[in-house]
C-alpha cells in the first residue's frame, strides 16, 4: 500500500496497547487490584438489577432507570476492563483490528447510552418533585420504554457514526495505542490516510450531544429546586431533594470526567493525564454508580434488609 507521501507502508492487521505502565514490577499488583475492582463492578450492578427485579416496592419508573444504568455499567466495564487485565499478564499485548474496532463500537454504544439515560433520570425526577400527583399518568411505562430505547438508539447512531469513519481509513506502519484500550484519540493518531473528517465528527456529535444532555439535567434541575425551595418545612425539602442526591452526584462524576477529557485545552494534554481519566470514566465510574444509589437511598438499603431477611428466616 502507498500512503499520501507515496512511501510504500504494509498494512496493519494487529495493534499493540501499551496500557497502563510499562514498569513490570507494578503489573501483578495492577492485575490483582483491577480484577478485585472488576468483580466488584459485575456484583454490584447485577446485584442492583435482581433487587430491584425481586422487591415488588422497587418496580417503579425511577428504579427502572437506575436498573438500566446498571446493566449499562456492567457492559461498559465489561467491554474495556477484561483487556486491560489480559494487557498485565502477557508481554505480547496485541489486539487483533476486528477486536480493535469492535471495542471501541461497543464503548461509545455504552458510554452515549449513558449521556441520554442520565437525562432521561433527570426528567424523572423533575416530573416526580414538580409534578407528584401527575407522576403516574405521566411516567408510564411506554414513556420510560420509550426514553430508554431512544438512549440506546442514540448510543447506536453515534456509534455507527464514529466506526464507519474509522473502517474508511488506512492504518500502517506504527502498530502502538499508548492506551489500555481502543479508543478513538488513540487510534486516529496512527491513521495514515486523513483524519480531518473524524475530528470534525468527534467535535460536532461529542459537543451536540453533552451540551444537549447537559441542557436537559441542568434545566430539570433549575424546576427541580425551584420547586424544593417552595417547600415550607425544612424536613419536605430534605426529604424531596434526597431522591435527587444520587442521580445529581452519578450526573457530576460522569459528565465532570468528560468534560476534563474532551473539552479541556489542548495545551494542557498529556497522555499520562489521558488515561487516568479515561481509567476513572470506564473503569472507575461503574463500580461507584451502584454504590451511590444504594448507600445514598433509603428504599435500596430497605429492600436489602428485606431481601436479606427473608434469606435468614428461611433456613
Amino acid at each position: 500500500m502507498k500512503a499520501k507521501s507515496g512511501i510504500n507502508y504494509t498494512l496493519v492487521t494487529n495493534f499493540i496497547l501499551f496500557g497502563l505502565t510499562e514498569h513490570l514490577e507494578m503489573q501483578p499488583l495492577l492485575f490483582a487490584t483491577f480484577l478485585i475492582i472488576y468483580i466488584a463492578t459485575l456484583l454490584g450492578n447485577l446485584g442492583m438489577i435482581l433487587l430491584i427485579w425481586t422487591v415488588p416496592q422497587l418496580h417503579t419508573p425511577m428504579y427502572g432507570f437506575i436498573s438500566s444504568l446498571s446493566f449499562l455499567d456492567a457492559c461498559y466495564s465489561t467491554t474495556i476492563t477484561p483487556t486491560m487485565l489480559v494487557t498485565f499478564l502477557v508481554d505480547k499485548k496485541t489486539i487483533s483490528y476486528a477486536s480493535c474496532i469492535a471495542q471501541y463500537c461497543f464503548f461509545a454504544i455504552f458510554a452515549t447510552t449513558e449521556f441520554f439515560l442520565l437525562a432521561a433520570m433527570a426528567y424523572d425526577r423533575y416530573v416526580a418533585i414538580c409534578n407528584p400527583l401527575l407522576y403516574t399518568s405521566v411516567m408510564t411505562k411506554r414513556l420510560c420504554k420509550g426514553l430508554i430505547a431512544g438512549s440506546y438508539l442514540w448510543g447506536i447512531v453515534n456509534s455507527m457514526i464514529h466506526t464507519s469513519g474509522l473502517l474508511r481509513l488506512s492504518f500502517c506502519g506504527s502498530k502502538g495505542i499508548n492506551h489500555f484500550f481502543c479508543d478513538l484519540t488513540p487510534l486516529l493518531k496512527l491513521a495514515c490516510s486523513d483524519v480531518s473528517m473524524n475530528e470534525m465528527l468527534i467535535f460536532i456529535f461529542g459537543s451536540l450531544f453533552e451540551m444537549s444532555t447537559l441542557l436537559i439535567i441542568v434545566t430539570s434541575y433549575i424546576f427541580i429546586i425551584t420547586a424544593v425551595l417552595r417547600i415550607r418545612s425544612t424536613e419536605g425539602r430534605y426529604k424531596a431533594f434526597s431522591t435527587c442526591a444520587s442521580h445529581l452526584t452519578a450526573v457530576a462524576i460522569f459528565h465532570g470526567t468528560i468534560l476534563f477529557m474532551y473539552f479541556r485545552p489542548s495545551s494542557s494534554y498529556s497522555l499520562d493525564t489521558d488515561k487516568m481519566a479515561s481509567l476513572f470514566y470506564t473503569v472507575i465510574i461503574p463500580l461507584l454508580n451502584p454504590l451511590i444509589y444504594s448507600l445514598r437511598n433509603k428504599d435500596v438499603k430497605c429492600a436489602v434488609k428485606k431481601v436479606f431477611g427473608r434469606e435468614l428466616g428461611s433456613h
